[in-house]
């Protein structure tokens, strides 16, 4: 059996063991210290904001290093005051984290379809279910969380536009799009609040955790009070509020640390991956690797995406990623919408379909930045095969 290709694992650069040593030196290991500032530090610098009229950002965020990106869209909604019986509409086409918080503070979702160019939030229908829920509840949804997935970057400025209209704010989900860019800027500056993943699969890891991207220091002072247990100012500990213990570790943050150091070279190597797909893939009947839509997006391509259709391939999305997990290389299905989960069944959707076929038809294949060349073609040949 060959080597085992995987969809996109975790890649050290060289440089996270002396930060991981200096925190074991110094007796740093609690969720607060030098490695867990200057990781803050480092991505405030990364993500600062050219003059764009579509920021609602300083030049330059403030970040507050968390357990996941789980944790910061809890805290976004937590800072937004969102609570039990309100709604937020969420993109429908992503991972399960990016609704499961809504409920986490008793709010119901309000799903919303993608368009086809980036696979993202519709502005379209995102209008469409902002004025229905007006009609049916007599009340705005109290956020908006679109999604950069995959890394594509949404059309922030149309949705943008929606939000100001109504006056709604928006928790902008980069998970995957650390790097990413729409009209030259960072994706996750982008919203009211912004949220970066760094689970073990991202573009950069600290073995787990996250970041909220806040508009303002008082914002940012407010999520570190509610994720290191909402502690009131006091000799003795006392609580006013429920808070959370969603900090991150000094070791993690000296992971993030070494890892920042080479974010540009990961960044260069998936999209050399993409690339590379493209140019293999690029006569294949039925196959279509997912790009760039126009010039205003630059993907960071952290997974490469295909769809297949099976009456021009001659296969389904399924029968080829059978086919590569018998050859010992992982691949997986796009994201199966929420509004199709079990959990969801209820809730409220607006769609005409499109993330239902990006699901049937969709394919994520190996990306990570560790692989080789010849990893990506040995993928190619068992698709062509």
């Amino acid at each position: 059996m060959k080597n085992r290709i995987h969809l996109s694992l975790a890649h050290m650069g060289g440089h996270e063991q002396k930060f991981i040593k200096e925190a074991f030196d110094t007796n740093w290991v609690v969720p607060l210290g030098p490695n867990v500032d200057g990781f803050e530090k480092s991505l405030n610098q990364y993500l600062a904001t050219q003059n764009s009229q579509l920021s609602t950002l300083n030049s330059q965020p403030h970040t507050v290093a968390l357990s996941s990106g789980t944790a910061a869209i809890h805290l976004a909604l937590v800072l937004l005051g969102v609570k039990t019986g309100d709604e937020v509409i969420c993109q429908s086409f992503t991972f399960a984290a990016t609704a499961n918080p809504i409920t986490y503070v008793g709010a119901n979702p309000v799903f919303v379809d993608s368009e086809d160019e980036t696979w993202n939030m519709s502005p379209q229908r995102l209008k469409e279910a902002i004025e229905d829920r007006l009609q049916q509840t007599g009340k705005l949804p109290k956020a908006i969380i679109p999604v950069h997935l995959y890394g594509m970057p949404a059309k922030m400025e149309e949705i943008l536009a929606i939000a100001h209209q109504y006056k709604i704010p928006v928790i902008e989900d980069a998970a995957e799009a650390l790097g990413s860019e729409y009209k030259t800027q960072k994706c996750g500056t982008f919203g009211t609040f912004g949220i970066l993943s760094f689970n073990g699969n991202k573009i950069i890891t600290t073995s787990g955790g996250g970041a909220l991207l806040c508009k303002t220091q008082e914002q940012a002072a407010r999520a570190l009070f509610y994720a290191t247990q909402a502690r009131d100012c006091a000799p003795h500990y006392q609580h006013s509020h429920i808070g959370y213990n969603y900090r991150m570790s000094n070791i993690c943050a000296g992971i993030g640390c070494g890892q920042m150091l080479t974010l540009e070279e990961h960044i260069a190597r998936r999209r050399e991956i993409h690339h590379l797909y493209m140019e293999l893939l690029k006569d294949v009947p039925g196959i279509t690797v997912k790009q760039n839509p126009d010039e205003k997006s630059n993907s960071n391509f952290w997974l490469t995406c295909i769809l297949v259709e099976p009456e021009k391939a001659g296969k389904t999305r399924e029968d080829i990623r059978m086919m590569l997990e018998s050859e010992n290389i992982e691949s997986r299905p796009l994201w199966k919408p929420m509004h199709l989960q079990p959990v969801f069944a209820d809730a409220p959707f607006y769609g005409n379909g499109v993330s239902d076929h990006l699901f049937e038809k969709g394919l994520c294949l190996p990306s990570g930045s560790s692989l080789s060349n010849e990893d990506i073609t040995r993928v190619v040949e068992i698709i062509k095969r």
